[in-house]
């Protein structure tokens, strides 16, 4: 079973990341931890695990700046959600089509 959520030493171990660049990106809101009820250790989703993997990325291997890394994954995000938009409209699509002709 794949793991939910990664504890902030954890991602730095993953990543190979210090602990200041996680907090700068928080601080940025580029990424947002939660505290699993009565536990006040900060946790990270699979997502935010992806985010703190291109955010390395994007400073690292192209120089990209906090605030672009910020522009880039909220870009990205808004890509991710039209092409869903667009999966469900060829979707119905397909389905409405498959109604009109396929009973012929």
């Amino acid at each position: 079973m794949a793991k939910e959520y990664w504890t902030i030493t954890e991602v730095m171990e993953t990543f190979q990341v210090d602990e200041r660049l996680i907090e700068d990106l928080e601080r940025e809101e580029i990424i947002c931890s939660s505290c699993p009820e009565g536990n006040n250790i900060k946790h990270f989703s699979a997502l935010e695990m992806d985010k703190v993997r291109l955010a390395k990325i994007l400073m690292e291997d192209m120089d990209v700046n906090l605030p672009g890394v910020e522009v880039i994954l909220r870009m990205r995000q808004s890509m991710i959600q039209m092409r869903k938009q667009f999966d469900a409209i060829l979707e119905d699509m397909a389905l409405q089509i498959n109604k009109v002709f396929g009973n012929k």
